[in-house]
């Protein structure tokens, strides 16, 4: 008698747990959207300094990469070229879509804080035990990732780009919105790209990924970081390697975690 009403209590549980965690992940997402947009309405109210401090500091020759590289290459400086707006209302829609990538990356840990906190509840005490600090590590790849785009990737794409010229016919004069699309591109897929190591963490947990698979294909992961780097950055050899070379680093860093995953995996199902 006593285990059938069981059975049907934890049905009932079940079914409310499910709709529980959907009405749990509309409220982490509708945190996380509002993180979003608050930062991006801050930002787009600091217009003058977002633009002048952040946006266009790469476009001058004071920018810290230019300054430290210029004393290997003293040609190596930036463009000089007058961003253009063409269509209507182009500098104002430029502006919101600034405020919300940057908004996006500025609100990120809290963003992925909230992911988290929904797929946590999940995990089995010992995964958790795991995992832990993983807020902090992916949040930290993010903005180191996206940090390298924009002072390493970004000069050199600017550089390359805005001197490139078919012809005294034809004269650089970028749009603002192209600009803007170029410096994202340069910046927050590069971000992305780097939080290698905590997918392979991952997917090393639920056996997916072995060294010895990541080793076997080491030569093939390197073709593929190549055409990955040449596609985030302008056609310039020594701008794809400036891509290429740490993701490759990250590559190798992600066969040890994936190592000591792996081993772990197996002591804790022994």
């Amino acid at each position: 008698m006593i285990k059938p009403i069981k059975n049907n209590e934890q049905a009932e549980e079940t079914d409310m747990s499910f709709f529980d965690h959907l009405e749990e992940l509309r409220w982490h997402l509708i945190k996380s959207i509002s993180s979003i947009v608050l930062v991006a309405i801050v930002l787009l109210a600091l217009k003058s300094f977002v633009f002048n401090y952040i946006i266009f500091a790469p476009l001058g020759e004071s920018f810290p990469t230019y300054q430290v590289f210029q004393q290997i290459l003293p040609s190596f400086k930036p463009p000089e070229f007058v961003l253009t707006t063409v269509e209507f209302g182009e500098s104002f829609f430029v502006h919101i879509k600034v405020s919300l990538w940057l908004a996006l990356i500025t609100a990120f840990p809290f963003v992925f804080y909230q992911i988290w906190s929904f797929i946590k509840p999940g995990l089995l005490e010992n995964e958790k035990k795991a995992a832990r600090g993983t807020v902090f590590v992916c949040s930290s790849l993010f903005i180191l990732g996206v940090l390298f785009g924009y002072f390493i990737i970004t000069p050199f794409g600017i550089t390359w780009l805005g001197n490139y010229s078919v012809g005294p016919q034809a004269i650089n004069s970028p749009t603002l919105s192209s600009y803007v699309s170029y410096l994202t591109m340069f910046t927050i897929p590069t971000g992305l790209v780097f939080e290698l190591p905590i997918v392979v963490y991952f997917l090393a947990r639920i056996g997916l990924v072995t060294p010895q698979l990541m080793k076997k294909y080491r030569k093939h992961a390197f073709i593929i970081i190549l055409v990955l780097a040449a596609v985030i950055t302008p056609p310039d050899i020594l701008t794809q390697f400036l891509i290429g070379i740490p993701v490759f680093v990250l590559y190798e860093l992600s066969i040890i975690i994936a190592g000591r995953t792996h081993k772990k995996h197996f002591q804790e199902t022994d």
